[in-house]
Order: C-alpha cells, then sequence, then structure tokens
C-alpha cells in the first residue's frame, strides 16, 4: 500500500479534520493549526498516512480476531458495516464489563487486536484489552488522551460523515490489499447510508 491522499476533497467534506476546542499532549503532533474560533484543525495528511499504517498493521492479524467497537452512536452503523466488509467482530453500543476478560460470560470474545472508535467513550473496551495484553488502534481527535492506545488514526470521531469515510477507507485498503478487485468495493453513497 502507498501512503497518499486518498482524496483531499472527500476528506475535507465529511470534516475528518475538525476536531475540538480543546487540545491533549499526545494530539499535539497531528494539528495543523488553531482557527480563530478557537477549533483545532487535525493535519489530514497525518489522518491519511495513518489509515494506511493502520490498514497494513490489521492485514497481519485473523479477521475474525479483529473486534472493532463503539459506543458513539454514529460509530455504530460504521463499525458494523466496517466488520462486515473486513470479516471481523463488532460490538455496537454499549460494552458490556468482563466481555474480554470472563470466560464465564456468555458474549465471551477473545481478539487479538482492538479497533476502538473512541478512546474515551470505549474506555471499558481499552481497559480489557490492556488487561489481556492485546494491541490498540484508535480514532482520537483533538480532545482525546492517548492513554492505553498503540496506534493513533487522528481525525474527527464525533461525525458521522467523518466516521463513514475513515471506515469506508480502512475497509476499502484492507479488501485492496487481499487482492481483491477494488472496482468491486462498495462505494462510499451506499456505505453511508442508513
Amino acid at each position: 500500500m502507498e501512503t497518499k491522499l486518498t482524496n483531499l476533497d472527500n476528506y475535507l467534506a465529511a470534516g475528518i479534520h475538525i476536531g475540538t476546542q480543546q487540545k491533549t499532549a499526545d494530539m499535539k503532533n497531528y494539528i495543523y493549526k488553531v482557527r480563530p474560533d478557537g477549533l483545532y484543525v487535525l493535519d489530514v495528511k497525518a489522518t491519511d498516512e495513518r489509515i494506511f499504517l493502520v490498514a497494513n498493521f490489521l492485514l497481519r492479524f485473523n479477521p475474525e480476531k479483529i473486534l472493532v467497537v463503539s459506543r458513539r452512536q454514529y460509530g455504530q452503523k460504521p463499525i458494523e458495516k466496517f466488520a462486515k466488509l473486513v470479516g471481523c467482530m463488532h460490538v455496537s453500543g454499549r460494552f458490556i464489563p468482563g466481555t474480554l476478560t470472563n470466560p464465564n460470560f456468555e458474549d465471551f470474545i477473545e481478539p487479538e487486536i482492538l479497533l476502538a472508535t473512541d478512546p474515551r467513550s470505549d474506555e471499558q473496551a481499552l481497559k480489557e484489552a490492556a488487561d489481556i495484553g492485546i494491541p490498540v488502534v484508535s480514532l482520537c481527535d483533538t480532545d482525546n488522551s492517548a492513554s492505553g492506545v498503540d496506534i493513533i488514526i487522528p481525525t474527527n470521531n464525533k461525525g458521522k460523515k467523518a466516521l463513514n469515510i475513515i471506515y469506508w477507507i480502512l475497509a476499502r485498503e484492507i479488501f485492496k490489499a487481499r487482492g481483491k478487485d477494488i472496482e468491486n468495493f462498495i462505494p462510499l453513497e451506499e456505505f453511508a447510508e442508513d
């Protein structure tokens, strides 16, 4: 996979670069500038590079051992579609404590990697991933702490369009790296439909 901007116009239209009025020390290297209204703007080149890096990293794992989670409402549909396209597990909505750590729990699962939509709202999943010692990839906004996150994808992780495009591009890059014909991949408009 070659790192290059997939489609700058699509990124900007989806608002992946729009951060918050807060920034953490963990995210300062991914901030391009601060707008006059106080909003921090993420560097889309860094986002693009990280998407390709993460796609390559996820290819090291059996798809059935990848777990993607989102407690955020706008992340739930995109992770479900991502999971279906990639062939991985997903947990939408509330992450029940013990899902990764309690073998007696009815819905117990044993992933080898966790992909989280937001380290703050998906905190329980990150905690359990740390407890069992698996790597964590997370979408992080300007106000997120990267504690417990091994690889950051800097992006607006609150916006519906932003989450759709991030998960769509990530799924498409995995699809392409597996040697499948990209012409047959679901179009973004269809992926983003409710």
